[in-house]
């Protein structure tokens, strides 16, 4: 029963949004489900479950990793790459999709857009198609359960289309352009602000509070009231102030406006009293290092709001998986793609087991041993020179012998590939992994590991940011704290903008939220531009007598030229068919290529 939502949503992966696919003697009918008529399908409790399938398949990429360098814009980005705290191993893909939008490169961030912007609208459609047919829909629980989901999910994709594009197109009822001469303005930021809250609550109000268990991983009342917060949060941003153009933000500053009414959404998460932080019982740092890394392995638990479902089966070909545990893996245990290396910036953000920062006084940091005493959050989130994973103690060092630099187990690429890749700042990521995960080359070879989009976690820091902004520095303080007592870490006695910002890119490391954080207050320029905060990595070398120096390199060596983020790229250039079509404004500093 509890896996049933997983088979609907992702072991029939190939259902399209039109429903073209069909399945010999299973699920689907030998009809193909382009071909079939309205009627069927609103009639159809199966093909109902069918249909919403794609929905839920292109809401985000979660964990999958795949950028192409052959094929131009179809390769798919894992949001954090863009940050500071992660970048990748492999340096083919700096010559193919990742390097290009690192560089700002107009014509690949072109197609990025353009693959985000079809997708959203595709399925905006294939909802807008079912709402109005609902009079056709039997009344029922199932009815209920997907007029909740068709509004959920059109508010979500037009929230990603927000953030991306800014004021886009309204469009909440099906239209054919080759009947008629319908043309859409692009909505204010006001406007499209209101529809997705609006979208969010019609959905609260449809959904359950609690799935039951053949349910699980649909969305909820608390992902419903999330979206809508989080909508509202991003709305507050900087560069959504006193904007010259009403679609690229308000046209004062609604700041206050938009914080407090997100915060009210918060308020409404917890009176549900369904989400909680999970508790780590134990206290040595082992023990907590453990739990702590358990809670982003436990599948749609107390702590999670909403997030991306991925089968139990490990068959990345029938159940639209990921590779998560292959794909950041060290070569030791059979890693070839080294795609989430750790950097240094990130390394030095996580404070001293006393809860002082590592160039404070009195933090008993050691720079010949950097790696004593953290925050356990460290040891449970990346995989250090000396750390021990699976039974073995991770090699990312050099040792020098007749004069040549030798390089670790950990440092050396697996097989003979010549494509493989190793870390290229000396860390391996280990939050989201299974330490216990057996890794094959097998095609079909997939992790199992849900993505997490929203937790409670989450939700408290988001909090604490509005209550702290707001002048509510003690509500503030005791949510932060709340975070920090979970980890074992000393609870802080007072709290200032810089505390709130390192508690949430330390609980908060590799997950999605860190990339918009940095668009949301306005910082992009400079943490995602190499000039301005070049990623650095680390290299250890052992000498014959076992004394080690300890160097932090400039990461793929030529980082100041690599990344690059231009003002443009707060707002992507929309589809230009749409702006010839449409007669629809551009993005700033766009041109059609």
């Amino acid at each position: 029963m509890k896996n049933k939502i997983f088979k609907y949503i992702f072991v029939l992966a190939s259902v399209a949004t039109t429903l073209t696919a069909c399945h010999d003697g299973g699920l689907f009918r030998d009809t193909p489900n382009d071909k079939l008529s309205d009627e069927t399908i609103w009639k159809s409790p199966q093909l109902l479950d069918e249909y919403v399938l794609s929905w839920y398949r292109n809401c985000d990429s979660g964990f999958y990793t795949y950028v192409t360098t052959i094929m131009a814009g179809l390769g798919t980005e894992y949001e954090p790459w863009y940050g500071d705290q992660l970048t990748v191993g492999k340096s083919s893909w700096y010559q193919g999709d990742y390097g290009d939008i690192l560089k700002s490169s107009q014509q690949r961030i072109t197609k990025r857009g353009l693959k985000v912007w079809t997708t959203a609208y595709n399925e905006i459609a294939s909802i807008n198609r079912l709402l109005e047919h609902e009079g056709a829909i039997a009344d029922g629980p199932q009815k209920t359960r997907l007029l909740g989901e068709a509004h959920f999910f059109r508010a979500f994709y037009y929230f990603k289309l927000l953030r991306m594009f800014g004021g886009p197109l309204l469009i909440d009822h099906t239209w054919n352009p080759l009947k008629g001469n319908v043309k859409f303005p692009r909505a204010s930021y006001e406007q499209t602000v209101k529809f997705i809250t609006d979208e969010a609550e019609l959905a609260f109000h449809l959904l359950e509070k609690v799935n039951t268990p053949d349910n699980i991983g649909r969305p909820t009342q608390g992902a419903a009231l999330m979206l809508k917060a989080k909508a509202f949060q991003w709305a507050a941003g900087v560069k959504f102030q006193n904007a010259e153009k009403e679609y690229l933000g308000f046209p004062d500053n609604r700041t206050d406006a938009m914080l407090d009414a997100a915060y009210a959404e918060y308020l409404r998460i917890q009176e549900l009293n369904v989400y909680n932080l999970i508790q780590i019982k134990g206290t040595a740092r082992d023990q907590v290092v453990q739990e702590y890394r358990d809670i982003f392995l436990t599948k749609n638990s107390e702590e999670s709001i909403f997030e991306i479902q991925h089968d139990n089966t490990g068959n990345f070909s029938n159940a639209n998986g990921h590779k998560l545990d292959r794909d950041a893996a060290a070569p030791y245990f059979g890693g070839t793609i080294a795609a989430f290396n750790p950097t240094q910036n990130h390394v030095d953000e996580y404070r001293m087991a006393n809860g002082k920062r590592i160039n404070e006084g009195g933090s008993d940091y050691d720079k010949n041993n950097p790696y004593e005493g953290r925050d356990y959050r460290f040891y449970a989130n990346v995989l250090y020179d000396g750390a021990m994973w699976n039974s073995h103690e991770m090699d990312i060092h050099y040792t020098t012998v007749n004069g040549e630099q030798v390089k670790g187990v950990d440092l050396t690429i697996y097989g003979s590939s010549t494509t493989a890749a190793v870390t290229k700042t000396g860390y391996y990521m280990a939050k989201f992994l299974k330490e216990s995960q057996s890794i094959n080359t097998d095609d079909t070879y997939a992790s199992s590991q849900n993505c997490i989009l929203w937790r409670y976690a989450e939700l408290l820091l988001d909090m604490a940011e509005i209550e702290f902004l707001r002048g509510r520095t003690g509500d503030a303080l005791d949510k932060v704290n709340q975070i920090r007592r979970r980890v074992k870490m000393p609870e802080l006695q007072s709290l200032t903008w810089d505390d709130i910002m390192n508690e949430r890119r330390v609980e908060l490391a590799f997950e999605k939220s860190t990339y918009w954080d940095i668009l949301r207050y306005g910082k992009a320029e400079t943490v995602m531009t190499g000039t301005t905060n070049p990623l650095f990595g680390v290299k250890i070398v052992y000498n014959a007598s076992g004394n080690k120096t300890i160097t932090n390199p400039v990461v793929n060596g030529r980082n100041t030229v690599v990344r690059y983020f231009r003002e443009r790229q707060y707002f992507y250039p929309i589809a230009w068919d749409d702006v010839r079509y449409h007669g629809i404004d551009q993005n700033p500093e766009w041109v059609e290529m």
